[in-house]
């Protein structure tokens, strides 16, 4: 436990690993207050009461309490159910309405999230003053969870909750919770001031739940530090630039870690042979053999194997990766592709595998035991993004000895120091800008090193499975910062 004061922490957020998780924000949730936990914190987290939480975990849920909470602007009224469960230090409260949650998946449409999440943003902080844990911190996070700090500076502001802090992290600015004026305002009851152009209102006369996270916070993070600077430029900044940059004396990046213990080779029970740094050269080949077997590859130690495990779109760069696949597959070159995602990649895929029977696996759905078999049998990852604010998968792939070629966007470039073929440092392959070929002449630099150079490959390795890509490092800015904010 570290020796510094303790804080109270409430996390706010639309999913959380292992009960439900879409993409990244569901592991820092998970992650991130374990690892505060350890910072002599305490943290709850609120999400949701979804109908597809699995079973095993409802059935550990206890009652906590419930009220009715007045939500609309016409006055209508609506039941808050809290079901708690406490695991690993952490306290897990579920915010319970069958209307919203009862049913279907996390994410649905806007017309349908938008009051859905107006509900949650109001009915977490409501649960909080029902249950008197007042948090030093409130630390909400992405669009979903945008209006927290909108409700504390408001209609919560003469509660207790109006002395605690706002901290907003914004995981990715593209989704920001966008919808007419009269549609937020009816499902919110917040005052027309709010909905002036300087706080969540917007030229078109839309509303931005996202834009109000930001106003509103008492500081702003992103995941990464140089994703805090690409979202003030207009090519990242997804109309909000401008907004950010104003607000830019209180935005700063913090780069996400992985869980190392969900993460490990050495215990990972998905692996046909576990390792750790003392013996990665020997049984990652072993992982190599039994990961070309599983998907009929053709079995050969020698191919050099490349791994992509994604969400098929176009932010992931799969457009690059589409139209280079030619020129990289030869006889001794493998690719393995784990997702799902747009029509346009999966049958492109799909196709790839067709025509280079035997040296092309594309799993076009997600298997978490693939994944952790992907991570340990690869030779190199892939992660060629148009823009990453954090990224997750290259730092598993670090953690598995799987040398990353990425590009210089995003907690990618954060992450991932291009290797150096003078000094022979870096752990990885990098490209700058967003070209094809750029990426092809990246992935032609690993080869050449694989193949030619295999005692420089196995110290880049071994470079990678020393890198510190747990949350520890980043937890301690985390209460750094919370401590900043409550001087007291």
């Amino acid at each position: 436990m570290a020796d510094t004061p303790r804080r109270s922490i409430a996390f706010i957020g639309s999913e959380c690993y292992p009960f439900v998780k879409t993409g990244g924000l569901g592991d820092v949730m998970y992650a991130l207050p374990k690892a505060l936990v350890a910072q002599n914190c305490d943290v709850r987290v609120l999400v949701p009461k979804y109908a597809c939480i699995p079973q095993k975990y409802k059935d550990l849920m206890v009652y906590r309490g419930s009220f009715d909470m007045d939500l609309c602007s016409d006055g209508k009224r609506y039941f808050v159910g809290i079901m708690e469960y406490v695991w690993d230090g952490v306290v897990y409260d579920f915010i319970e309405n069958e209307e919203f949650f009862g049913w279907g998946k996390p994410y649905t449409d806007l017309v349908v999230d938008i009051p859905k999440y107006c509900f949650f943003c109001k009915a977490a902080l409501s649960a909080l003053l029902y249950m008197n844990w007042i948090p030093d911190i409130v630390h909400c996070h992405d669009w979903q969870a945008g209006l927290v700090p909108v409700y504390m500076r408001t209609l919560l502001n003469g509660t207790a909750l109006g002395k605690s802090r706002a901290i907003f992290t914004i995981h990715n600015l593209r989704f920001q919770g966008i919808h007419s004026k009269e549609h937020i305002q009816y499902w919110t009851g917040l005052p027309d001031e709010v909905f002036g152009l300087p706080y969540i209102g917007q030229s078109n006369g839309n509303a931005n739940m996202l834009k109000g996270g930001i106003t509103f916070a008492d500081l702003v993070t992103t995941v990464s530090n140089t994703y805090a600077q690409e979202i003030q430029t207009g090519f990242y900044g997804e109309n909000l630039d401008a907004h950010l940059r104003y607000h830019a004396y209180k935005l700063g990046g913090i780069v996400n870690g992985i869980d190392t213990n969900q993460w490990n080779p050495a215990t990972d029970k998905h692996l046909a042979v576990n390792y750790d740094a003392s013996n990665v050269h020997e049984n990652k080949k072993k992982d190599k053999l039994a990961l070309q077997e599983r998907l009929g590859l053709n079995q050969d130690e020698g191919k050099f194997v490349i791994g992509l495990v994604s969400r098929l779109t176009n932010q992931k760069g799969l457009d690059l990766v589409n139209s280079i696949i030619p020129q990289v597959m030869d006889e001794h070159t493998q690719i393995v592709v784990l997702g799902t995602g747009d029509a346009e990649y999966e049958n492109s895929f799909r196709y790839y595998e067709n025509a280079y029977k035997g040296n092309m696996a594309s799993c076009i759905m997600y298997d978490e035991s693939l994944a952790h078999s992907i991570y340990a049998g690869c030779d190199a990852f892939l992660v060629p993004s148009l823009f990453e604010p954090c990224g997750l998968t290259q730092l598993t792939a670090m953690r598995y000895g799987t040398v990353p070629i990425v590009r210089e966007t995003g907690g990618l470039k954060d992450t991932v120091a291009p290797y150096n073929e003078f000094t022979n440092e870096g752990n990885g392959f990098t490209f700058d800008h967003y070209s094809a070929w750029l990426l092809l002449d990246a992935i032609n630099r690993a080869k050449t090193v694989y193949f030619t150079e295999p005692e420089r490959w196995k110290q880049m390795v071994d470079r990678d499975m020393a890198k510190d890509v747990s949350w520890d490092l980043s937890a301690q800015i985390y209460k750094d910062m919370y401590l900043s904010l409550t001087q007291w």
